[in-house]
């Protein structure tokens, strides 16, 4: 992108964000700093910053009328100069869709914005779920900017789906998160051009227009991808710190002197409210250092005799680099193998964070052009999904690579909840051609991303809160956080455990108010190309169709005497093998030629929808008590 075509922020921001533009080094020459990083290419149409983007139109306080699920409205009052509001949408009753909402006088702040994936059995059809953004709607003038903590699509996956319906507001991030937003939307074509506005590492920006701006601070904190960070809102009271995802950098439990600084530097501040990552809460102490993880992989990479294939999330940037710094260290070379993989690979490249040495990354094809000891692939799929490159591989349903018993196989990475059976499916394939597993069970080839309650109770002291509020988790993970920074010493009636949609208010920066009202907070499913409410009994259709099958009877009535032009014709699918049970046809076409003539018996005119609706039950009851099974019914009646 040519930097030339970029504006300075408008707006009384202090030049520490700035609009996205692609950039080829990561570090400029003289370091990093204020101003923008050198621009490559031209500048596609659309991505320059909207003139205006920043001075979204004011509104006078006035109470404000919120769409319920169900169609009736609730009235929030207005909020005053002395009241922050936060509302959670989305990521503290599940591990997803994360979204917090912070409304003050000056107008609504949105922290991330992303998706949650749900399993075929508990959503059939259903894509993603994304957090209720009925409230933004509702307020999009009030919208002042979205931050987004980090890359992962729990936090950004959303982006996508909700930003035309919320106005299109300015998006505030880090630089790679920023590659990866940009990277995410190329799948979007007919989307509008994205606002999207890079913060440097512990920036501080202004939003808002002139005279009633807000300030908000990033501040770097540890997780699994680079570029992450928490923000700090300042309030007339105090400040609104909002973790992120997040672990801490230690060594034995003692935190580095990088930590020390940077969360000693956000404890100066006062501030009100901490609301913290609890995606860990439930183990106690410390996690496992990334850096014990290194020495382990790079010890696998050095003293494996044959191949090495290592399963591993995408999104674990660094992780994967030092994969690859580990197999140029010893002479060997990387097969990427999974689109996603591949995809950040790519992004890391562009935004300079490293750069292989010519000839170490090569394609699939050229596997067997080099010794065995001296192939190292990196793939998806270690949580045992279908489409994914292990999977795939495991299944002989790849084109060049083929396991054998010489192989090493490394999961780098935990279990996600919901994920045992088709992990353990995946361990069995691979086990089936003799090669070596390893896993995070049996050595240190994986640290989470999230802080243990050790850690997460280290960052709350540092941070000194009037009142804390674990977030990002399920409700467990909630009650484990709250419970563990309680027994530490924090007390308790200042803890708030959160559901999606609960409005807190903080006055004065000391006085705690629970609202009784809620604002919508039913997720959103993507299903295909319809995103809003789901209708519970959608689900429940899918879910009877994938368990029990459709049973559907198509019959034509003479309209003047009731009675049947001929046997009944019955389709089905997913219940019974037709050419098994033609006993059990013969009956029910017997079971519906009685029904439908019985009915249409003396009715002038014939009503074949009161008919149908009478058909549907009997035929339901009948295939139970033969079957236990219940498909789906649908009678289709043809009046001739």
């Amino acid at each position: 992108m040519n930097t030339n075509n970029l504006r300075p922020q408008s707006g009384g921001r202090t030049g520490r964000s700035r609009p996205y533009s692609a950039a080829p080094s990561r570090h400029p020459a003289g370091g990093r700093g204020p101003g923008r990083r050198p621009g490559r290419g031209g500048a596609r149409s659309g991505e320059h910053p909207r003139p205006h983007a920043n001075k979204r139109r004011e509104q006078p306080f006035r109470p404000r009328e919120v769409a319920r699920e169900n169609g009736d409205f609730i009235a929030l009052p207005p909020i005053d100069p002395d009241t922050v509001r936060i509302m959670p949408v989305g990521g503290v009753e599940e591990v997803g869709r994360n979204m917090i909402l912070v409304e003050l006088p000056e107008g609504i702040l949105v922290v991330d914005a992303g998706f949650q994936f749900v399993s075929e059995e508990s959503a059939p059809g259903i894509d993603y779920v994304l957090p209720n953004v009925r409230y933004l709607e509702e307020h999009r003038d009030r919208i002042l900017g979205i931050f987004i903590t980090h890359g992962h699509l729990d936090h950004i996956g959303g982006i996508p789906y909700i930003i035309d319906r919320i106005g299109n507001p300015p998006i505030y991030t880090q630089y790679l998160t920023a590659l990866m937003i940009k990277k995410r939307q190329e799948e979007f074509a007919h989307l509008a051009p994205i606002d999207l506005r890079v913060v440097e590492p512990g920036g501080t920006i202004l939003v808002g227009n002139p005279g009633r701006q807000v300030t908000v601070k990033s501040f770097p904190v540890t997780h699994s991808i680079p570029d992450s960070m928490g923000i700090s809102i300042v309030t007339k009271h105090g400040n609104i710190v909002i973790s992120g995802d997040l672990k801490l950098e230690h060594e034995e439990g003692v935190a580095t002197e990088k930590e020390k600084k940077n969360w000693g530097r956000l404890g100066e501040d006062k501030n009100i409210l901490f609301i913290a990552d609890s995606t860990n809460a439930e183990r106690d102490g410390f996690s496992i250092p990334e850096s014990r993880v290194y020495e382990t992989i790079e010890g696998i990479i050095k003293n494996v005799k044959g191949r090495l294939v290592i399963g591993t999330f995408a999104s674990q940037f660094e992780r994967m680099i030092h994969i690859i710094k580990s197999a140029e260290k010893y002479g060997k070379k990387i097969i990427p193998e999974g689109r996603s993989i591949k995809t950040n690979l790519e992004i890391a490249q562009r935004a300079n964070i490293f750069t292989p040495k010519p000839g170490t990354i090569i394609q699939p094809q050229e596997v067997n052009d080099y010794p065995a000891d001296k192939i190292v692939v990196i793939a998806t799929g270690a949580q045992g999904e279908e489409s994914a490159a292990l999977m795939r591989i495991a299944a002989k349903k790849h084109k060049f690579i083929t396991f054998n018993e010489r192989d090493t196989v490394v999961l780098s990475s935990s279990v996600i909840p919901g994920n045992e059976i088709s992990v353990q499916k995946l361990k069995d394939n691979l086990l089936r051609y003799g090669l070596t597993l390893m896993h995070y069970r049996s050595s240190d080839v994986h640290s989470t991303g999230h802080g243990n309650t050790g850690e997460l109770i280290w960052m709350r002291e540092q941070v000194k809160p009037e009142f804390f509020m674990p977030g990002y988790g399920y409700h467990s993970m909630l009650r484990y956080h709250a419970a563990a920074q309680i027994n530490a010493g924090f007390p308790r009636e200042k803890v708030i455990i959160a559901d999606n949609g609960l409005v807190i208010e903080i006055k004065d920066g000391t006085k705690l108010n629970i609202r009784k009202e809620k604002i919508p907070a039913n997720p959103m499913m993507v299903d295909g190309f319809s995103i809003g409410d789901m209708q519970e009994v959608v689900i429940r259709d899918r879910q009877a169709l994938a368990n029990d099958g459709m049973f559907v009877i198509i019959a034509t009535v003479n309209l003047r005497t009731g009675l049947l032009k001929k046997s009944p014709d019955i389709i089905s699918r997913g219940f019974i093998y037709l050419r098994e049970s033609q006993h059990l046809l013969s009956e029910t076409r017997l079971l519906v030629k009685k029904n439908v003539e019985d009915l249409a018996a003396g009715m002038n005119p014939i009503d074949l929808e009161y008919i149908k609706s009478n058909l549907t039950d009997s035929v339901e009851r009948y295939l139970f008590q033969k079957t236990n099974k219940r498909p789906m019914v649908i009678p289709v009646l043809i009046g001739v």
